[in-house]
């Protein structure tokens, strides 16, 4: 008999673990009802409570980031690029 695992959306995990993290029932009453094992529950609920703080993080800050970062990337290659045709040049100068 093949082991079939259960694939399920992040939507249902997020609903899952936010009824335990309401903690109106107990882990293994909504491990009853939605046909899940209580520790994989329990890892759910932890994670949501681990991450859920960057659900409402500024992401500004992160997209300031990223475009200083993308043109500092631009800077080098353009740096690079002159480095290159410096160094081709030399090469033709010395032959």
């Amino acid at each position: 008999m093949a082991n079939d695992r259960k694939q399920h959306s992040a939507e249902f995990k997020f609903k899952v673990a936010l009824k335990a993290a309401k903690e109106t029932q107990t882990i293994s009453q909504l491990a009853s009802e939605q046909g899940l094992h209580p520790n994989q529950i329990s890892r759910w609920k932890q994670q949501l409570l681990r991450e859920g703080k960057t659900v409402f993080a500024d992401t500004r800050n992160e997209q300031a980031r990223q475009a200083t970062q993308a043109h500092r990337e631009a800077e080098l290659y353009e740096q690079i690029g002159r480095l290159k045709m410096e160094l081709e040049w030399l090469k033709k100068k010395v032959e």
